[in-house]
């Protein structure tokens, strides 16, 4: 007993030193993750605060975050990422089936195929898969880093959502792209499903809250397979989708969808929740920030002043002022809520000069290669590696 306790005591710098490194590696290996995520567009900075290592640790055990570090932009099998991690096809298959099922990466279902797994970004990304799942210390994290998480700038140059019009706001005289037509965007699609908005959640959960309904997130195609999959949301038909723009008119939401011609998704956002609103409501000139065709137009002379419009907008773009509705052109962002409903026609949508047309993307995936190039990430060369490196790492995992 007496050698016993004489060797533990011996051993303890030893104890002490394994521990130490243990703690170490595993915040080395957090900071290795907010790199690898900041590379990709959507982006992942640092904070003086390390607020972002905090979200990585509730997310994301040390392990998980280890083989996050070996899947990249392109969807791949779990044979070529084990080569990549230098672990057995054997293991790895189910371990990234767990990590897509809690929302860590993204999961590409292929039918009688091998399954593909590729990163997720943040955001829109790996936030928004935890709908189901917070609590108040990720919210809190997640709220003091928005500011930072949010970049102004490259956000002007390549918006991830863009705003179109409520649908009873354009005139039938009013030429109107297929892809500016929420009810055309929703017509267009084959797989519908309805998800929960994770903003007014997270506000709900702490108290602030508002009145307006929850479950109107909008996903469609491959991206609602992967909601279905995850619990995140319920199938739906065509025209409950429609219904649910209508509900979003009626409480007033600003639709926005994905930044492509080709959507995912259709957000209904209000400026007391949405993230995105909040932070463009922010600046002083939001209608800078945003992917819009239209902007709003008064006639000053039918407005009775009812101000309904002011209630409704969302961006604090409308005032009354003598009993008359002012507009502030460099906060409205073309969402047509106060459109709808004006009583006696005095605000109309009106869309902007060719100059000011935004450059639509194709999909999603040019729409944030755009945004990862204006953060200065993702260049073609960087790209072309990637693409390389996948081809190589596909072929030596067929040996």
């Amino acid at each position: 007993m007496r050698y016993t306790i004489v060797w533990f005591f011996l051993r303890i710098p030893d104890i002490v030193r394994h521990y130490l490194n243990e703690g170490v590696m595993k915040k080395d290996i957090y900071q290795k993750l907010a790199r690898h995520l900041d590379n990709l567009p959507g982006g992942f900075p640092s904070t003086e605060s390390g607020v972002e290592l905090r979200i990585l640790k509730r997310l994301f055990t040390p392990d998980e975050a280890e083989l996050a570090l070996h899947l990249t932009l392109i969807p791949e099998e779990p044979r070529v990422i084990a080569r990549r991690a230098k672990l057995s096809r054997e293991e790895i298959a189910p371990r990234l089936e767990e990590m897509a099922k809690k929302g860590l990466i993204y999961r590409v279902e292929r039918k009688d195929r091998v399954t593909l797994y590729m990163a997720a970004q943040y955001v829109i990304g790996i936030w928004e898969y935890h709908v189901n799942d917070l609590d108040p210390g990720l919210i809190q994290d997640m709220n003091e880093y928005i500011p930072t998480l949010f970049n102004v700038d490259a956000w002007k140059k390549a918006p991830q959502l863009r705003t179109i019009p409520v649908g009873r706001s354009i005139s039938t005289q009013r030429e109107v792209l297929t892809y500016e037509n929420a009810e055309e965007l929703v017509k267009s699609q084959k797989r519908f499903l309805v998800a929960p908005c994770i903003c007014r959640r997270e506000a709900t959960m702490i108290g602030k809250g508002c009145d307006k309904p929850e479950e109107t997130c909008l996903v469609f195609g491959k991206a609602a397979d992967y909601y279905l999959q995850n619990g995140l949301g319920r199938l739906i038909d065509k025209q409950e989708a429609l219904d649910i723009l209508k509900k979003a008119d009626k409480a007033g939401l600003v639709l926005q969808p994905s930044n492509a011609k080709k959507i995912v998704n259709i957000c209904c956002c209000c400026g007391c929740c949405c993230q995105v609103l909040k932070s463009i409501k922010r600046h002083p000139k939001p209608a800078g920030l945003v992917s819009t065709p239209f902007v709003a137009a008064v006639n000053q002379e039918t407005c009775i002043g009812c101000g309904v419009c002011v209630e409704r907008c969302q961006v604090d773009a409308l005032s009354l002022e003598d009993e008359k509705v002012v507009l502030d052109v460099d906060r409205c962002i073309g969402c047509g809520l106060c459109v709808s409903t004006c009583p006696t026609d005095s605000l109309t949508l009106v869309r902007k000069p060719e100059t000011e047309q935004p450059n639509v993307p194709e999909n999603v995936f040019q729409a944030a290669l755009n945004l990862g190039r204006a953060r200065g990430k993702l260049g073609p060369i960087s790209i072309s590696k990637m693409q390389i490196k996948s081809k190589i790492d596909r072929r030596l995992a067929s040996k």
